[in-house]
């Protein structure tokens, strides 16, 4: 019994010997294993693929290590390769969900459509048979975008499937790759950003979270796209969808050299990356390349000739560049290859949508949506249809005009004068002459004005914008608040359709941004940017951008005065250009920019070097600033206080708000004065002559504050308060051209209100301008007033007096409003007695 028991313990000490060993065993696998993990998470792929090899020799079975080969395989472009390895192991685990939709990517990305639309049915297949042996985390993952490729409700799946596989594992990278790159797909990018924030927190060094994340942002605020990605390439210098990600920012800034340098790492990682590949025939198109453009795209459709995403992403940079002819026939050929492939459906709709191929880009974007009814901007898409379904269309000849009913009857004739003189000036100055009309459409509310424009919803700081032959713009209603010229806006947009169209799209954003406001300034020296004191400051330090880097600007300013900047700046650079080479040799670098000749060739072509119109330019712009009050001491105040100058603008400026706040009226006339005569050309609602003419005001000094509202109205082109105040003083002393005029500003701004109506009504009335009268009195009553029954009344007067058979309904309306209403009905009768009948109903 004793050996009995000696033998048990010595079997027992075995036992425990061997398990230890085993454990030891398996701890070992795993660190290498993890080792070779974080190595490919840190870009070194070559290692990754050495060790997946060495360890696969001896251990051929072990999953983890096949999985990661061909993952490391297909980063480095090495695909044939990467199908053997993903074939061998199938082979050994052909019950393995994650080896299936690996295997899935892998054959894709070598072409294998046929065999790739296999594997997501046999995976749904093996889970269905046998759902107890893939209930853990990582097999649920699978399952999830297996069923999603067959159509599966998209939230459903977020919510049952990659939700209890989150809960199962928090620690399973691919659960928030699968999730937030599902949200992405969907253009649902609040929902992506918060999926791959929660597996940061998780797992906070990752750097496809980090990267995911980034992209989550790049529609909405490039500063935490930028930031993501930085910590993304901290962890991984070698990240491709990073690379790619910051190719695709600097394209939109213009910056082509940036794109390649950034590319040329991406290459030396992967040298037959598809969407590398893809940029690079962008680059060669913008830069009219077309032999580079073609090589480009074969080089990205090497492995995988029919790969829809390659000219989807080609088509999508082209139009992001404007260039919407170009994209959508790389569109049509993404779905040539792929009939079914979303992405490239939805793109080409946006496409023609902006070519104003409307009754194909709608019934393209209808499509979209039905086929997926999850994917935001086409939901979005699809409700401001509908909404712009209800919109009046106004025509003429040069112009399709969209605008809804109520804005339509009240101002939209107005905007098609508007439109009108701008197609007249514009056209003529720049020797071009339109094929078709151009399709206008005005918004009453931003978000659909964001979502016909972007897609989305936001954006708002953008007005309006030009595609080249459609213009979307926010109406006034859109803008509570905020006064903002619409027909400097719209001047603006238009000015692009003649530019656009000239250089056929072919235009760095800075020269056509440039131009437009350039052009504002030139149609009405009120409208548009000018010098001011914020611009002077920025001017005369170092933000000034070189001309050859303006475009890049507008992409990621550092705040909206830098945007606004960027803008002011383009203006002074074409400026510039018109003072010293002249108009004509403006329009022929635009001619040439149609031909496909790279900006700053076309520049040098027709001006001089770029360094020497840089340094040029550069002294312009500061002579400009100089030339900006040069009396007034600049100097802001410091922690010491306010300056002890009698002539700083900053000191000045306070101490007249202070006296007008404390209702020393006269006391603030001093400084006020100063400061008008130094800056005569200051404008704003805080501006010495808005201060000014509220101290006249408050002194009864009428005569003088309507001489001061008078200097301001001419140089303002949004002082709607100056122009109410020179209504009524006008309407006083029975200037009646002097209401006209100052009616007609406000309604510039503003012509959602009454107000204005009835003074340019009241003045032409009494200068016998009796067309625009009428037109006065017909939007006032669109705008639904408290007193009908006298508008009718003398609509009708002002009828009857043209000749016009109008004038009995009208005053019968009258009649309908107020039955008593004696002068409607002495009205009424001298009608009916013109006419030779009697009154009826009466």
């Amino acid at each position: 019994m004793m050996m009995y028991g000696c033998g048990s313990v010595r079997l027992r000490v075995r036992l425990l010997t061997g398990l230890l060993v085993l454990c030891g065993i398996l701890q070992a696998r795993g660190a290498e294993f993890k080792e070779a993990q974080q190595r490919f998470l840190a870009g070194d792929y070559a290692r990754a693929v050495t060790l997946a090899q060495k360890t696969l020799a001896d251990r051929p079975d072990d999953e983890d290590w096949q999985l990661l080969l061909s993952d490391a395989l297909l980063a480095t472009g090495r695909y044939p390769e990467a199908q053997t390895a993903i074939t061998n192991a199938l082979a050994r685990n052909r019950w393995s969900v994650r080896l299936c939709w690996q295997a899935r990517e892998v054959f894709l990305g070598n072409g294998q459509t046929e065999a790739a639309k296999e594997l997501p049915d046999r995976i749904i297949g093996m889970v269905s048979r046998n759902p107890r042996d893939f209930n853990d985390a990582a097999s649920l993952v699978v399952f999830g975008r297996a069923v999603l490729q067959t159509g599966a409700d998209p939230k459903r799946v977020l919510d049952n499937v990659f939700d209890a596989a989150r809960k199962a594992d928090p620690k399973l990278r691919d659960v928030y790759l699968a999730s937030g790159g599902l949200a992405l797909d969907k253009h649902d990018f609040a929902l992506a950003a918060k999926k791959f924030e929660e597996g940061l927190k998780q797992l906070p060094d990752d750097p496809d979270l980090n990267c995911g994340l980034s992209q989550a942002y790049a529609p909405s605020d490039t500063a935490l796209m930028l930031a993501s990605l930085e910590t993304a390439l901290k962890h991984n210098s070698n990240h491709v969808a990073c690379l790619l990600l910051l190719v695709d920012h600097a394209i939109d800034a213009e910056d082509y050299e940036e794109s390649s340098n950034l590319l040329n790492r991406v290459e030396a990682v992967n040298p037959w990356q598809p969407d590398a590949w893809a940029y690079r025939a962008v680059l060669a198109k913008l830069q009219n390349q077309p032999e580079a453009e073609q090589t480009a795209r074969q080089k990205a459709l090497k492995f995988w000739p029919d790969n829809p995403r390659v000219d989807y992403l080609i088509g999508l940079k082209l139009s992001q560049q404007y260039r919407f002819e170009e994209g959508s026939a790389h569109q049509r050929q993404a779905l040539r290859f792929s009939p079914d492939y979303m992405p490239a459906k939805a793109q080409l709709a946006q496409d023609l949508l902006r070519l104003g191929a409307e009754v194909e880009g709608w019934k393209l974007a209808e499509e979209v949506q039905k086929q997926d009814a999850y994917d935001v901007e086409a939901y979005n898409l699809s409700l401001l249809h509908d909404t712009m379904a209800k919109f009046a269309t106004l025509t003429n000849r040069n112009f399709i005009l969209r605008i809804s009913r109520h804005e339509a009857e009240v101002y939209g004739a107005r905007v098609l004068d508007l439109l009108e003189r701008a197609r007249s000036n514009l056209c003529a100055k720049y020797g071009m002459e339109l094929q078709q009309p151009t399709i206008v459409e005005v918004f009453p509310e931003q978000k659909d004005f964001a979502v016909r424009t972007f897609g989305m919803p936001g954006n708002p700081g953008y007005l309006g914008v030009c595609f080249g032959k459609v213009i979307t713009a926010n109406s006034p209603a859109a803008q509570p608040g905020h006064a903002i010229n619409w027909e400097a806006v719209l001047w603006h947009e238009f000015c692009h359709v003649v530019t656009l169209q000239m250089t056929h799209n072919k235009m760095p954003r800075w020269l056509s941004e440039g131009i437009s406001v350039y052009e504002e300034r030139q149609a009405n020296p009120a409208w548009g940017e000018h010098m001011n004191p914020d611009y002077r400051r920025m001017a005369l330090g170092d933000e000034l951008t070189p001309v050859s880097e303006l475009s890049g600007a507008f992409l990621a300013p550092r705040s909206a005065l830098h945007l606004q900047f960027a803008y002011y700046e383009s203006s002074l650079v074409v400026e510039f250009l018109v003072q010293q080479f002249g108009l004509n040799q403006l329009q022929a670098v635009l001619y040439d920019l149609g031909e496909g000749v790279e900006i700053n060739t076309a520049i040098e072509k027709h001006t001089v070097t770029m360094q020497k119109l840089e340094e040029d330019f550069a002294a312009f712009a500061r002579q400009k600033a100089e030339q900006l009050a040069p009396g007034l001491d600049w100097t802001k105040p410091g922690p010491e206080g306010p300056s002890k100058s009698a002539t700083n603008f900053y000191s000045l400026t306070e101490l007249a708000v202070k006296s007008l706040e404390d209702k020393e009226f006269e006391a603030a006339k001093t400084p006020l004065q100063e400061l008008i005569k130094l800056y005569p050309s200051q404008t704003g609602a805080e501006s010495a002559w808005a201060m000014l003419a509220a101290a006249h005001r408050g002194l009864g000094e009428t005569n003088a504050e309507r001489h001061v509202l008078i200097r301001l109205a001419d140089q303002d082109g949004e002082a709607l308060e100056a122009y109410r105040r020179l209504m009524e003083l006008g309407a006083g002393a029975k200037d009646w051209p002097a209401v006209s005029l100052n009616a007609q500003r406000y309604l510039a701004v503003d012509p959602l209100v009454a107000l204005p109506y009835r003074f340019l009504a009241q003045a032409c009335e009494r200068t016998g301008e009796t067309d625009t009268a009428l037109s006065a009195y017909r939007a006032t009553l669109a705008l639904e007033p408290p007193d009908p029954a006298e508008l009718h009344f003398k609509l009708a007067r002002l009828l009857h007096q043209a000749g016009s058979p109008e004038a009995r309904r009208q005053v019968l309306q009258a009649l309908e409003e107020a039955p008593r209403y004696r002068e409607a009905l002495r009205l009424l009768l001298e009608i009916e007695n013109s006419n030779g009948t009697e009154p009826s109903g009466t």
